[in-house]
This record gives structure tokens, C-alpha cells and sequence, in this order.
């Protein structure tokens, strides 16, 4: 007798409808076909071993199962569920009448329990657009599946759930999530504040620059300035996540194996800080069976890459064209997968291998050459990338004693999000461009107009300050975002200036 089941292949972040069809007849041979890789083969003893523990048979008879689209390679242990139900259908030991309205995806243990599997949320979309009236997921997934609205998410815990399910013994629980009450959850009380910062006055300043228009953010200063503490703080600045960012960023996670099983979405922007010992396919993903790395986790959010010189030098250079592109595109001899990685680089570093170059107080004992030596460490193009320089200098006693409260984060967001609203007015009728930061040369001619006192300033700055060429472009955009902060229309002398303040490492002087 031949059934089919439908199952779900993930291809990035979307999800692809894979057909399980079974054919029992005579003889006693196992085929299983379809491109399946070692733990799809494996699923066999699993499933036998869950059937005779809760009483069902395994036919002992010429089964073969193909999985198409057969040149599609299938991955991973979620396919044990499927199959299962249709080794049982095709055997006649349930109903195969309702079969082709559910997705089935599922992990079996040797007892017949069902395991979570990885990618559930664009499992449930997969199976909505395909026009499936359901999905039948682990019940650790169902949160995370249910998010989709449109079709029937039910949850099981065990095989013999399914299996009395298909015989309309019993029903299954369909879960069902309110969307707009799950997503207010993300309104709440901010853990890691501004209000905590003592001082750098300067540098909140900067940050919250930065949050306003998107810009990546380098911060260079001694040991114990604050750097980490600073970059900690800035998730809690950013406009908080859409509904469409938070699905697209939870669908990540959902791929990666990340998302808690009680949070049915990513209700905050990520923050990933990966140690410097990562390696390069780690940070941009990829391997073997291509996941995401460090830069499509940190999507809609903030990466912070702390001790910047300290990554190895191939690393650093790998985010190159994700930073520009914010898209990480993974390709492979017969398929190619593409993962967003549109994201906030923030990244500190200290000034020389002692760290005490240019402190007010502490002598450094590095020569130029190794402050040179340790500054080359940072290539050129991936500065260039990188539109704020900021140098963090140590707090003094009279600030960190200072009992008055400081700024609160929430306070800080108000401006960063009214910020947000001009620019994405601004940039309606261009595509995948939301924020300042990711303005193309065209643009900045079109919104970034300067009048004559703002290019006397701007070209005084750059003759007595030696500032590169590539320090033109990021100080208009930046001088943007101030204006932007202001609700000003037209960029002033006063956004100039302090643009070219961010601009520390592109002075030729620097480090000498």
C-alpha cells in the first residue's frame, strides 16, 4: 500500500515541503531514498524501537520510502515522525484519510517520546503558504509555531498522541497564541540602564548617534574605562522590534536551535558578543550543513566584538561584505544559502598593546611602531566601514561618586526612535534602506545637501586634521543623524563639527 506524509526541509531561513511517500509490499528489504543524510538513515532503528515499545508493529515486508524532491539533501532527526506515520498508515495500522492536510515533523525517542526539533516557525509558514490546513510539531515548538496565524498548530509529546489522533480516537490540543499580547511583552522594564553609567557623558552621546542612524561604532580607551559596560547598554537605546523583525530575527533563532521553548517570539533585539578565539565560519556561519554564525544572530540587532585587534585577522576581514551587503550568502557546489545580517557593529579596543596610550594619568611604555603595529591589526576596508571613532577616556573619582542619577535608557530611546521616524519617512520610496547609516553616495547628494559655511568647515577639517578621504562620506551621514536628533531639516555648522569629532582614527596623526 503506498501513503504519503508531508514533512518540511529547511533552506536558510524558509522552509521547503518535502514528500514522504511509503510503499509496503511483498518481500523483506528496507529502502530508504531521497537523498537523506546519516540521521534520516538512522530514523529506522529509532522508529522500530518506539513502535514495539508502545505495542505496534514494524511490517515485516519490502518497505520503501522516498523523499521528494529526491535531489533536495535531508537533514537531521525531524523526519522520524513522519516516516513513522507513514510506515503505520501504509501498514494499515491507522487511518491514512487526513494525511495530506498536516505537515509532521517530530524527533522520536526509543520510548516513543517526541523530541523538539529546529526550525518550527518557518516549518509553520512553509506549511501556510503551501496551504496546509496544519501542522503537527513537538510540543516544545508549538509556541514558536503558533505565532503564525492562518493555520492549525497542535502540539504532542508522544507518539501514541498521532497515532490515536489519525484514528479519531482522540484530539489534539490546538495552540493558539495572541500575537499582540505576546508582543506587548516586549514593553517592560529595562534591565541593563544608562542610569547605571556614571559620567562619559561624551560617549552616551556618541552611542545614542549611533542607535539614531544605525551607524557601526568603534570605541578606543584604556582598561577599565567602561567600554564593555557602554556597548552592554545599547540594545536598551534601540527602537524596540517590530512584529516583522521580530518574526524575521526569531525565525533565525528558530533555524540555529536558539529560541526558548515558553517564548513564542524574540520580544528584544539580539546582543551577541562572541569571544575573540571565534573562528570565521563560526562568526558568518556556514560548515558542513550551513547554519547562521554570530552576524545573522545579531540580525536587527547589536554584535559586539570586544578587544577588536585580538580577533584573528581572516575573521575580521570575512564581515567585510555582510556589513555592506547585510546579507551573509553561503555557497556550495549544488546549492547556495543566503542569511540576513543587517545588524549595529559596536566594538572596542584599546589604544596600544599596554593600553595606556594617550592616558591622562599612566604612562605607556609602547613605541610608536608597536602602537602603529597593534593599530594595523584593523585593516582599512573594515575601518572604512565603520562610521564612528570614539575615544573612551577613564571616569574620575568626583563622577563616580556622584550620587545624582544619570539618564535613563528609556529617556535616551524617546530620541533614537523619533529619529528613526524622520528617516524612514525619508527613505519610503527607497528599497531596504531604513536608517542613515545605510545611505549610498546618490543618496547622501540628495539628502544631505550642505551649504557654503558647512563645506568651508568640513574642508578646513579635513586639510588641518589630515582626515582621510574616506572620513567624507561618514561625517555627511553622521552630521545627518545629528540633524535628524534635532528635528532639524537642513544639516548646521553645529552637526558638522561634531561629526568630525567622531573621527578619531581617521586623523593621519593618530598613534603617532
Amino acid at each position: 500500500m503506498l501513503v504519503k506524509t508531508y514533512g518540511s526541509a529547511v533552506d536558510g531561513i524558509n522552509a521547503n515541503t518535502i514528500t514522504i511517500e511509503v510503499n509496503i509490499s511483498k518481500g523483506i528489504n528496507f529502502y530508504l531514498v531521497g537523498l537523506p543524510d546519516s540521521a534520516v538513515k538512522e530514523s529506522q532503528q529509532r522508529i522500530i524501537s518506539a513502535l514495539n515499545t508502545n505495542e505496534y508493529k514494524w511490517p515485516g515486508k519490502k518497505i520503501v520510502i522516498n523523499m521528494a524532491p529526491a535531489d533536495v539533501r535531508k537533514e537531521g532527526s525531524a523526519y522520524d515522525l513522519p516516516i513513522a506515520v507513514g510506515v503505520l498508515a501504509a501498514s494499515e495500522q491507522i487511518q491514512s484519510d487526513d494525511l495530506e492536510k498536516y505537515i509532521i515533523m517530530g524527533e522520536l525517542s526509543l520510548d516513543g517520546a517526541v523530541n523538539p526539533i529546529k526550525g518550527a516557525l518557518p516549518i509553520a509558514i512553509n506549511a501556510k503558504d503551501a496551504g496546509f490546513k496544519g501542522v503537527i510539531l513537538p510540543k516544545a515548538n508549538t509556541n514558536e509555531a503558533a505565532v503564525v496565524e492562518g493555520i492549525d498548530v497542535y502540539g504532542v509529546t508522544h507518539i501514541k498522541e498521532i497515532i490515536e489522533f489519525f484514528n479519531k480516537e482522540a484530539d489534539l490540543e490546538k495552540i493558539s497564541i495572541n500575537i499582540e499580547e505576546e508582543f506587548n511583552k516586549c514593553i517592560r522594564e529595562i534591565d541593563i540602564d544608562f542610569s547605571d553609567v556614571k559620567g562619559q557623558e561624551n560617549v552616551k552621546r556618541a552611542l545614542e548617534i549611533a542607535a539614531a542612524g544605525g551607524h557601526n561604532i568603534i570605541m578606543i580607551g584604556p582598561p577599565g574605562s567602561g567600554k564593555t559596560m557602554l556597548a552592554k547598554r545599547i540594545p536598551g537605546i534601540l527602537p524596540p522590534l517590530s512584529l516583522n523583525e521580530a518574526i524575521e530575527t526569531t525565525k533565525i533563532h528558530s533555524v540555529a536551535g536558539k529560541t526558548g521553548g515558553e517564548s513564542s517570539l524574540m520580544l528584544q533585539r539580539p546582543f551577541r558578543s562572541p569571544h575573540h578565539t571565534i573562528s570565521d565560519v563560526a562568526l558568518v556561519g556556514g560548515g558542513t550543513y550551513p547554519q547562521p554564525g554570530e552576524i545573522s544572530l545579531a540580525h536587527n540587532g547589536v554584535l559586539f566584538l570586544d578587544e577588536l585587534p585580538e580577533f584573528k585577522r581572516t575573521v575580521l576581514e570575512v564581515m567585510r561584505q555582510p556589513l555592506e551587503d547585510r546579507v551573509v550568502t553561503i555557497s556550495r557546489a549544488k546549492f547556495t544559502v543566503e542569511y540576513p545580517a543587517s545588524l549595529m557593529l559596536v566594538s572596542s579596543m584599546n589604544p596600544c598593546p599596554c593600553g595606556y596610550y594617550n592616558h591622562p594619568e599612566k604612562e605607556c611604555v609602547c613605541s610608536p611602531n608597536m602602537v602603529q603595529r597593534y593599530m594595523s591589526k584593523i585593516s582599512g576596508p573594515l575601518l572604512d566601514r565603520i562610521d564612528i571613532h570614539l575615544e573612551v577616556t577613564p571616569v574620575s573619582f568626583d563622577k563616580l561618586s556622584d550620587a545624582k542619577p544619570a539618564e535613563k535608557s528609556a529617556e535616551i530611546q524617546k530620541r533614537v526612535v523619533e529619529a528613526r521616524k524622520i528617516q524612514s519617512s525619508r527613505f519610503i520610496n527607497n528599497k531596504n534602506v531604513y536608517c542613515n547609516a545605510q545611505m549610498s553616495s546618490k543618496m547622501i547628494k540628495q539628502y544631505c545637501v550642505l551649504d557654503d559655511s558647512c563645506l568651508a568647515l568640513l574642508k578646513n577639517a579635513m586639510e588641518k586634521l589630515d582626515l582621510s578621504a574616506r572620513a567624507y562620506d561618514r561625517i555627511i551621514k553622521l552630521s545627518r543623524t545629528i540633524a535628524d536628533l534635532e528635528s532639524s531639516e537642513q544639516i548646521k555648522v553645529s552637526h558638522i563639527a561634531e561629526a568630525i569629532h567622531y573621527r578619531s582614527l581617521d586623523r593621519e596623526s593618530w598613534g603617532n
